[in-house]
């Protein structure tokens, strides 16, 4: 395991990668403890990221980061984001799980489950 700050560091070089391929720019990236969660996006434009994320596969970060930022196009989980999701994350569904599967409230859990 990584000691926190490179996780910060790595999380964030892989938030400014998926901003640039996905075009978009968050006001604030935070990378801090949560239990609940793997990510979150604020309507103000905030990508909260869940420090032990930087300790999963690439293919999962790849996942909740570039579904976060999407978030700053289509605030929804509707036809059109999972649509943009398939074409960024072409295998996310073996990502996602029913919300609330697995006590994850953010709809998708890394593949040994939290």
């Amino acid at each position: 395991m990584m000691p926190n700050d490179d996780r910060r560091r790595t999380l964030r070089k892989r938030v400014e990668h998926w901003s640039q391929r996905l075009a978009v720019r968050p006001s604030l990236v935070r990378v801090q403890r949560m239990t609940r969660k793997w990510g979150s996006c604020s309507t103000s434009g905030t990508i909260t990221l869940a420090t032990d994320l930087a300790d999963q596969e690439a293919g999962f970060q790849d996942f909740v980061i570039a579904h976060e930022l999407l978030h700053l196009r289509v605030p929804n989980h509707g036809k059109l984001f999972k649509a943009l999701l398939a074409v960024h994350v072409p295998d996310w569904r073996k990502y996602h799980l029913p919300r609330g599967a697995a006590g994850c409230e953010s709809s998708c859990a890394p593949p040994e489950n939290r």
